[in-house]
């Protein structure tokens, strides 16, 4: 996972399909927000993960936590301050010894995503889905090409 909001390469396939981003990825020479892909490659100044890729890293760490400290994930702490307990805090030493099993771990994982997904249906994502759904489009209906590249491909 890039550590910028946006990849390199998500820059240049919006920069191509002269599209601008839908959201503010990154600083432009003048030190301005900017959505314009090929703005911020000339910069080389993206701005770091946030919006749904710092979420989807929250959510793997929210994860880590509660499976290797055996406490709540996030979304099963109680709101009301004093009767929080059993929080997942992780001081990380790493060792081959399993800490949970396997069924364990996937009631834990499969607990986490449902919260989330209940908290906005349809509105969230998982990392990589888009590009599962992009992949099953292009083995239907074969790989999108430009036609202007798709001309240059042509006439070499």
């Amino acid at each position: 996972m890039a550590m910028s909001q946006f990849s390199y390469g998500a820059l240049a396939t919006y920069q191509q399909k002269g599209e601008l981003l839908p959201v503010d990825g990154g600083f432009d020479a003048e030190g301005h927000l900017t959505r314009d892909p090929a703005a911020i490659e000339a910069s080389q100044r993206p701005l770091p993960i946030g919006y749904w890729k710092g979420s989807g890293l929250a959510m793997m760490l929210d994860m880590i936590a509660a499976l290797l400290s055996g406490g709540l994930a996030t979304h099963q702490i109680p709101t009301d301050p004093l009767r929080e307990s059993g929080l997942s805090q992780v001081f990380l030493a790493l060792n081959l010894v399993r800490l949970q099993s396997a069924e364990d771990s996937a009631r834990t994982a499969n607990a986490i995503v449902e919260s989330v997904l209940a908290s906005n249906p349809g509105a969230v994502r998982y990392p990589g889905e888009q590009i599962l759904v992009t992949r099953a489009e292009n083995l239907a209906l074969g790989l999108p090409v430009r036609e202007e590249l798709w001309a240059e491909l042509r006439a070499l």
